[in-house]
């Protein structure tokens, strides 16, 4: 350690530290603009210029090396007099725009010109004017006010790995903006609105909207991965007016994505369901919450009676709060059905009860930092999952190698050291041979029933080198993505993952889907477990059942099934052909009004108060910003009422953290644990493909239905880019298609017509179709064979 002394005060500070940094950490004031603790120094904007001793002149303290007997003066006549010229040049060509600028009130130029400003210029010539450029619809610009910080540049660098900003330019001709005329792209681009210190950068959807004095503050849970990212709400007269991250190093540092930060446009949509709504006969009704109520309780029972109650099935959405979940599984089980699921993109579901208490990731977020190799099975992490990409990009660049099997060559923003990229088909003949490859290596003791599993598996020169990679380093990771999930032989792909990690000895982990998917299993939202993982002796159906075969009747929380399932047409089928369908809801559109028989307007997260569980554990707790308009209601108020009229016993809550209480109280000390036992496939099936194979991807802003209704994220690179039908060029030429022309697209007897774009990332015999798109439901499910023909 080394003693230095600030102002006369002696601190104790690590060799090497820089100045600013001992200052910040003692609560000690140093005016700055470009320096960020998460960022490279820069020392550009020289306003942190402290005097030092033995010093010819003032030194950056951003950039300035504590060494020990170091004397520091940050409030000196020479440090002031530095400062204050260094402000006077900055506001030169600085625009006296404060009364209309987006920043007014928060800006950081602002606070500090208080302080080290002066009331009148030397520099009277006129001021210089920068044209703006379009950076997308997110990020509204007005380039006269930059400082040329360079935090956005550095950011775009350093941390969305994509360097899409750039300072081009020479002396008053510098200018900060994308190097050719194109929209920002990256998901974590909304960052550089707080980055930037003036008005330059400010967020488009907020634009002239609100005045930081007039909003207050709320903190809550981000509704979206399963990071579990930490907000703050910015909250005008009862509504969300924006986003922005709060500081949590554990899980989100100081960062959050696009989806989080703007998805509460979807808050206001304007097909959301404001109050209780019944249908008679053809024609919907708008009523009271008692009549409502009342019409659910008669036409459960009308059903129950006739059909029995394993006809009802509930299915819900892994968006929804713990309380929520846990309170739809407790009256599902309190009326004798055990349906109940919130695995709606899961086919296979042949080794659940082998399952971890919930899909852990297993191992702090933060940990992901350390790994020194990461292999990725079926994810496109940088768009399901941007902050954890963030860890794994930031541990790539100090060495870690990063592997991945996947149906996309997807364009990732941190260096890939292997990669296998083929049709889901085609996926457990690759991990058979990793996990071969890793097989033959090892001198330990193995179980007879993997070697026999194997026996007949020779894997080839890159399987070879992806397990050669995976034993690199101490630390190693194995990460299942919602690819994996979603395939149809899910069962058979984890139980190789699991066979891999155990070979390479890595920890083997578990991409959530959702905010709260890890909660939905805590909460017993799945059919074949109860609250606290406790397993149910006769397991009632899961979700694919459930909406292939049909049910009598439906409970639906915060789905639109046919966007959100893994099947959306016979999904639609089903749910009209049933006798009773109860949507509990945010949004009335036209497709629920076919299905549903009653719709309950229900308060999304912004609106209640509950809690989420990340794919790590960490229970995260949060209330209520806003109140809901109309007639909307928090759904664990709903599901308890429903409990009273069934006359249940354990629904007298009157808030909702005591339901979190009593679930906590049943999970007690119970942890997840990916480290089990062997687990090994009773039989493998190498396959081989035959004919195209669909390959389908839930797009980024397509994840549930808040995000399908914020406007400024659908009109994104990232949402725009989802339509048609992906093909690469070879495929293209030997189908004779064209790009933008249309192709009839035929799957399971369902057609429909769709335009083709070309795609280098797809690989040979497929073909890629987003999910979550209205315009391509009607072809069911994601994967299996598809035709292709060229219309005239």
């Amino acid at each position: 350690m080394a003693t230095i002394e600030i102002d006369g005060k002696p601190y104790q500070a690590q060799p090497g530290q820089m100045l600013i940094e001992v200052a910040d950490a003692n609560g000690i004031n140093i005016p700055r603009f470009c320096y960020h603790k998460k960022l490279s120094v820069a020392a550009n904007c020289r306003m942190c210029l402290v005097e030092v001793e033995k010093a010819p002149k003032p030194m950056p303290a951003c950039a300035t090396p504590v060494m020990d007997g170091m004397k520091v003066w940050t409030r000196s006549a020479k440090a002031l007099t530095a400062q204050q010229a260094v402000m006077e040049f900055l506001l030169i060509n600085h625009p006296l725009d404060c009364p209309i600028c987006d920043q007014g009130g928060e800006c950081e130029l602002q606070d500090v010109a208080v302080g080290y400003g002066k009331d009148v210029s030397r520099y009277d010539e006129g001021k210089r004017v920068v044209v703006d450029k379009n950076l997308g619809p997110l990020i509204a610009t007005e380039m006269t006010r930059c400082i040329h910080c360079t935090r956005c540049v550095r950011f775009s660098q350093e941390i969305t790995g994509i360097q899409e900003m750039g300072a081009p330019g020479r002396g008053e001709h510098t200018y900060i903006g994308t190097y050719i005329e194109k929209n920002i792209a990256s998901e974590l681009s909304g960052n550089m609105i707080d980055l930037c210190p003036v008005g330059a950068l400010t967020s488009k959807p907020f634009r002239f909207a609100a005045r930081a004095w007039e909003m207050q503050q709320c903190d809550t849970i981000a509704p979206h991965d399963s990071l579990g990212s930490n907000l703050h709400l910015h909250i005008r007269r009862n509504q969300i007016m924006r986003v922005a991250p709060k500081e949590n190093e554990a899980i989100n540092e100081v960062w959050i994505s696009d989806r989080d930060r703007f998805s509460y446009q979807g808050l206001t949509a304007e097909d959301r369901l404001t109050a209780p709504m019944i249908r008679i006969g053809d024609t919907w009704q708008a009523t009271s919450w008692e009549k409502a109520l009342a019409f659910v309780k008669e036409g459960l029972k009308k059903v129950i009676n006739v059909h029995g109650n394993q006809s009802v099935g509930a299915l819900a959405s892994p968006t929804a709060t713990v309380e929520e979940l846990y309170l739809l599984q407790k009256f599902m089980r309190g009326i004798g059905s055990h349906n109940i699921d919130h695995r709606l993109r899961q086919i296979d579901f042949s080794d659940q009860n082998a399952a971890p208490l919930f899909p852990y990731l297993g191992q702090a977020i933060a940990d992901l930092e350390q790994s020194d190799t990461t292999f990725i099975i079926g994810s496109h992490l940088r768009k399901e999952q941007p902050l954890l990409n963030h860890r794994l990009r930031k541990a790539s660049l100090r060495g870690a190698k990063i592997i991945l099997v996947n149906p996309i060559d997807y364009e990732f923003n941190l260096p890939i050291a292997a990669k296998i990229i083929a049709p889901p088909a085609t996926w457990l003949n690759h991990l058979a041979g990793i996990a071969k490859a890793l097989l033959e290596n090892r001198s330990s003791l193995i179980p007879r029933s993997v070697e026999a599993l194997l026996a007949t598996v020779s894997p080839d020169a890159q399987q070879r080198a992806m397990a050669q990679t995976l034993c690199i380093g101490n630390k190693r990771t194995v990460l299942l993505g919602n690819l994996a999930t979603a395939h149809p032989q899910f069962s058979i792909i984890r139980a190789l993952a699991a066979v891999i990690a155990k070979l390479s000895g890595a920890t083997f982990g578990y991409l959530g889907e959702a905010n709260n998917t890890a909660g939905a299993w805590l909460a017993g939202a799945i059919p074949h477990r109860s609250a606290a993982g406790n397993p149910i002796e006769a397991a009632g159906l899961d979700a694919h059942t459930m909406l292939t075969q049909g049910m009598k009747s439906y409970i639906l929380l915060g789905l639109e099934p046919e966007l959100d399932s893994c099947n959306g047409r016979v999904a639609l089928s089903n749910l009209q052909q049933a006798d009773f369908v109860i949507s509990l809801t945010a949004y009335r559109t036209s497709t629920i009004e076919n299905y549903a028989d009653v719709m309950l307007p229900i308060a999304l997260f912004a609106e209640t108060s509950g809690t989420y569980i990340n794919g790590a554990g960490c229970w995260q707790s949060f209330k209520g910003a806003i109140q809901p308009t109309g007639d909307i209601r928090p759904a664990w108020k709903i599901l308890r009422v429903l409990g009273n009229l069934f006359n249940l016993e354990g629904f007298e809550y009157t808030a909702s953290d005591q339901i979190c209480d009593e679930l906590r109280q049943q999970v007690g000390n119970k942890i997840a644990g990916n480290k089990t036992a062997w687990q090994i496939p009773t039989h493998l099936e190498l396959n081989s493909t035959s004919g195209l194979q669909r390959i389908t991807e839930m797009p980024i802003y397509s994840v549930d239905a808040l995000v399908r209704r914020a406007m400024a994220l659908q009109h994104t690179l990232d949402a725009t880019q989802v339509t048609g039908i992906h093909i690469n060029t070879q495929m293209a030429t030997q189908l004779g298609l064209t790009a933008n022309n249309p192709v009839m697209v035929k799957q399971n007897g369902a057609a429909i017509n769709l335009p083709v774009v070309i795609d280098e990332r797809v690989p040979d015999e497929s073909v890629l179709i987003y999910a979550g798109q209205v315009a391509q439901v009607e072809l069911g499910a994601w994967h299996g064979q598809i035709e292709l023909t060229a219309t005239r």
